[in-house]
């Protein structure tokens, strides 16, 4: 059996169990011209902040759908959240960055405008534009993953705007291929923010490396091999995630 496919709506709270709902906008195109969903078949919404309602189909337009609540309940955030401070990749190799992230489990994503980063993402319409496409990307990478929390994705930082950011957070992480450390030695929260910083195809300058350690960071590695930019983050957040029991059952 297949898991029901998730859409996203307003507020999952202002649904009542019993009733019916009009799915419509571009998620209720989605569904019933896309995914082709017919009257009978299940799918869960979600406001991507932790709200879920079962559903079933029960009419199918053009662009809407007419669903029948089955069930709402509301999943709490998890305790240890994890962002991920993400260098700038150069071409679609940033979007498989978050996206794959996003299915791991990232909680948040930063862009991070790294000093050894190929990409540049102008101020203005240009940077704008990218922005958009990750943050479109997180959101489409959510639904497909059946999150009923949906990663934030915040404005680009710089790495002094980073070292900032690591005194607030329970742990902050910066992956590197000189580090001692493997990511499955060090000590992880029970609670709070984890920082997670993957540096760009050039690697983490040493400069940048001494700001963020400076601030409190851990320069770790994951294992001999030197993962590329686009999928260290992933394979980071599977290893955080069986460490902190996020994939338990």
């Amino acid at each position: 059996m297949t898991t029901a496919p998730l859409f996203l709506v307003d507020d999952v709270d202002a649904l009542r169990p019993g009733t019916e709902t009009e799915l419509d906008g571009p998620e209720g195109r989605h569904a019933a011209t896309v995914r082709r969903i017919r009257p009978g078949e299940a799918l869960v919404l979600s406001d991507g902040r932790g709200g879920l309602a079962r559903a079933e189909a029960v009419a199918a337009g053009k662009d809407s759908l007419t669903v029948r609540l089955l069930d709402v309940t509301r999943v709490p955030a998890p305790a240890v959240r994890v962002t991920v401070a993400q260098a700038l990749v150069k071409g679609d190799r940033g979007e498989l960055a978050v996206e794959t992230a996003t299915e791991a489990g990232a909680d948040a994503v930063l862009p991070w405008k790294a000093a050894r980063c190929v990409a540049r993402w102008d101020d203005g319409p240009r940077g704008d534009k990218q922005l958009g496409r990750w943050r479109s990307t997180v959101r489409e990478a959510a639904k497909q993953a059946r999150r009923p929390w949906q990663p934030e994705v915040g404005e680009p930082v710089t790495t002094k705007q980073l070292a900032a950011r690591v005194g607030s957070c329970a742990a902050a992480f910066v992956l590197h291929e000189s580090a001692t450390t493997g990511l499955a030695d060090v000590t992880l929260p029970d609670a709070g923010e984890v920082l997670l910083a993957v540096g760009p195809e050039g690697g983490v300058d040493d400069h940048e490396l001494g700001l963020l350690t400076g601030a409190g960071a851990v320069a770790v590695r994951l294992g001999p091999e030197v993962l590329r930019a686009s999928t260290a983050a992933c394979v980071a957040l599977g290893a955080l995630a069986v460490r902190t029991g996020r994939w338990s059952s």
